[in-house]
Formats: C-alpha cells, sequence, structure tokens
C-alpha cells in the first residue's frame, strides 16, 4: 500500500459519496487509475463497505450505551445467534478478561433501555453503562507506516 492508497483511503474516510472524478482530482490520478486502485482495496478487503452514518439521536434514539456481558450462561454462539436480531443493537464484540462481551446500543428511552436489559439478563450478568458523550467516534483507520 503506497502514499496513494493511504489518501485514498483518508478522503473516503471523510466523504464516503466522494465521486471517482473528484477523487481523480484530489489526488492527480486518472479515472481509470483510481477505480483500479479502489477495486484493488475491496478485493484485499482494507474497504469492506460503504455506507451512510446514522445520528441516533436524530431517528428517536435519544439514549446510547455500553453494556457488558459476564459470566455467559449459554453457549457463545447460542447468544449470538440471538443478539444479532436485536435491533437496539449497534455493535457487539466478543472480548477477553472477565467480560464476554461488550455491546453498544441505542434506545429511544429509559423504558427501552429496562426492556433490553431484560431480554438480556437470562444470557449472563448484565452491567450498563450510559453513554454521556463520545470524544472520539469514526476514527480514521489508515495502515501503520
Amino acid at each position: 500500500m503506497d502514499q496513494l492508497d493511504r489518501t485514498l483511503l483518508e478522503l473516503l474516510q471523510e466523504d464516503g459519496r466522494m465521486t471517482v472524478s473528484e477523487l481523480s482530482k484530489r489526488l492527480a490520478l486518472s479515472r481509470p487509475s483510481v477505480s483500479e486502485r479502489l477495486l484493488r482495496l475491496q478485493e484485499r478487503g482494507v474497504i469492506t463497505g460503504f455506507g451512510a452514518r446514522v445520528s441516533p439521536a436524530a431517528v428517536g434514539r435519544n439514549i446510547q450505551l455500553i453494556i457488558q456481558i459476564s459470566e455467559l450462561k449459554v453457549a457463545p454462539h447460542e447468544f449470538e445467534k440471538r443478539i444479532v436480531l436485536d435491533a437496539d443493537v449497534l455493535e457487539c464484540h466478543r472480548v477477553t478478561g472477565t467480560v464476554s462481551y461488550v455491546i453498544k446500543a441505542a434506545v429511544t428511552g429509559m423504558d427501552a433501555l429496562s426492556t433490553l436489559v431484560e431480554r438480556l439478563l437470562p444470557y449472563g450478568n448484565v452491567n450498563t453503562s450510559v453513554i454521556l458523550s463520545s470524544p472520539v467516534i469514526n476514527r480514521h483507520v489508515l495502515p501503520q507506516e
């Protein structure tokens, strides 16, 4: 991966809707060269997809939280089959240490938070933390030089 690929990744992470023509101008490369680089980065799994970032609060999910599940009472694959179906769950990570899973969720209010916790209780010990602020979100990911 060269400096042009790094710059291409940075530009796309700033604005995923940037056209190939705009990328071409910013990188001083032909459109076919940019398209080829994009395809190569996708084929190598560096770029895994394109999408819009949606503000949970703007769509009525005013409470975001981190949930830790420890002392899992079911097999991990059983828990994972269930958690992927929960629309309140934004992210779920199986982790090392005393906690089995770390989940990021967004709910509409305290009643929805309570309901989510009740849904998770059969799977293990549940510890919730409401997110007050997020000083770092969606940081650009670039390869180490």
